[in-house]
């Protein structure tokens, strides 16, 4: 005689996660700074201050920051061939064009620019809403390599690009770049730099240095990812494929 399997009643438990994590994946901040966030006392779960880092939640659960409510969101990942006169901020009081005015259509999930270019440095701009993967491309550790086209006013000579390798000394420190080359044999005034530092405008102010002006910068790479197939002013979700090839190489 055959037997039926007897019947199990399954209650289904959404999966929790833990609370920095949660907070890392509304995009406001990554895990680390999370945990600073709770240990401060200014998260609330359910109308309930926690400081306890090991704390889980769940998606009926509501979490605040700072008496905001935020969300679990899903990851978006966009690179932006980034034009001139536009500012890398998410918002300006005075109304000139942000870089988030030019991706408005891209996802209804709130993203922000990884690191920053000046307002008239072109190209390459990666905006997502992955706070840990953000944290950790602007961070000094991981050496994220960026990649600048430079045209200048004024011939550059093989002294000034050697001092460019060995060294400029800026008010925040000594500058390298990892290598500086000549775009056309024919012209001392196209070159290309690659670079790792992630301080504020550190290729216009290693150029100045030498009392270089530099009329044209776009940046051709970061973190691998590239402009190509992009017009100035238009942008693309990642691949999947280049996610992970971001994610792997952080």
């Amino acid at each position: 005689m055959n037997r039926k399997a007897p019947i199990v009643n399954k209650t289904f438990r959404p999966e929790k996660i833990r609370l920095n994590r949660y907070i890392a994946s509304s995009g406001i901040c990554s895990r680390r700074d999370a945990d600073e966030l709770i240990s401060r006392g200014v998260v609330e779960i359910n109308g309930v201050k926690t400081t306890e880092l090991g704390t889980q939640v769940g998606p009926a659960d509501q979490v605040k920051v700072n008496g905001k409510t935020i969300k679990n969101e899903r990851k978006v990942y966009i690179v932006l061939n980034k034009p001139k006169d536009t500012l890398t901020t998410t918002d300006d009081p005075e109304g000139r064009r942000t870089v988030l005015d030019l991706v408005h259509n891209a996802t209804t999930e709130r993203i922000f620019p990884v690191g920053r270019l000046d307002r008239n440095t072109t190209g390459v701009l990666l905006l997502t809403n992955d706070g840990d993967l953000a944290s950790k491309l602007t961070h000094p550790r991981y050496r994220v390599k960026k990649v600048y086209e430079v045209r200048t006013a004024q011939n550059v000579t093989e002294a000034m690009v050697e001092t460019l390798v060995k060294g400029v000394e800026l008010e925040d420190g000594l500058m390298q770049a990892d290598a500086v080359t000549f775009l056309d044999p024919a012209s001392k005034k196209d070159l290309a730099v690659e670079i790792h530092s992630g301080k504020n405008r550190v290729v216009r102010r290693m150029f100045e240095q030498l009392g270089l002006e530099i009329v044209k910068l776009d940046r051709v790479s970061f973190a691998g990812l590239t402009k190509k197939t992009l017009a100035r002013g238009k942008w693309r979700q990642l691949t999947p494929k280049e996610i992970g090839w971001l994610k792997m190489n952080k």
